[in-house]
């Protein structure tokens, strides 16, 4: 994913199928080219490079 398609989607009120190592997450914030995530199925949160984070509709279909 590209920093620029991660403000996309945190500025958006739609919901999005985002993901980190097969794990459903949610952008709570961003940094540069760093990404504040939450875990769907847990209450952890971690910094995650941009990079790193991918939508299921576009790679997983």
């Amino acid at each position: 994913m590209t920093t620029k398609r991660a403000i996309d989607i945190l500025k958006n009120k739609k919901i999005h199928e985002v993901y980190y190592n097969d794990e459903p997450i949610w952008i709570q914030e961003l940094h540069n080219d760093k990404a504040r995530v939450g875990f769907l199925n847990s209450n952890v949160t971690k910094d995650i490079y941009v990079d790193e984070l991918y939508e299921k509709n576009l790679y997983n279909s």
